[in-house]
């Protein structure tokens, strides 16, 4: 019955149409129906402790601190964990990381049309950062004073809340 349905639904879809129906279309809806009746069926999962969203929660508090913790090179092929590089505070930054959206609705038109597009938008201080990077920022503090200040490191680090000597 609910094969009857879906098929109907899809027929009367495409006929109150003007334009042929594409392919992707077709499959887009008919994908949208299956994913329907699986969410029918199924029904979604008895989540009732919300326990990985309440620890996402408390590591983005945590994030939020800026503990003391400890930079280290990370071991490129066996996982281990190379030399210290500095005593730090929080975690690192992704260098991709951005303060503003990477992103912005472009609209044009006339008075009768209008269309928009997706277009690249330049971080605060007129530059814009790519999508990806290998670095990541520390604030690293400086040897012998009482300060710190931003390191930018290429290779693959490890952040720890404990030196590395205190995992043994």
């Amino acid at each position: 019955m609910m094969k009857y349905v879906m098929v109907a639904g899809l027929a009367l879809g495409l006929a109150g149409c003007n334009d042929k129906p594409s392919a992707d279309r077709v499959q887009r809806e008919q994908q949208e129906a299956l994913s329907m009746q699986g969410v029918m069926s199924v029904g979604m999962p008895a989540v009732t402790n919300f326990a990985e969203k309440r620890m996402m929660k408390d590591i983005i508090e945590m994030r939020d601190q800026m503990h003391p913790t400890y930079t280290y090179l990370a071991g490129e092929m066996n996982g281990t964990i190379g030399e210290k590089v500095c005593d730090s505070l929080g975690y690192g930054l992704s260098g991709a990381t951005q303060y503003t959206n990477p992103q912005k609705i472009e609209w044009r038109g006339t008075n009768s049309s209008y269309s928009s597009g997706v277009l690249p938008q330049a971080d605060p201080n007129g530059l814009f950062s790519p999508a990806a990077t290998e670095g990541t920022w520390v604030m690293c503090k400086v040897p012998g004073m009482d300060k710190v200040q931003p390191q930018y490191i290429e290779p693959r680090i490890v952040v720890l809340t404990f030196p590395k000597e205190a995992r043994k």
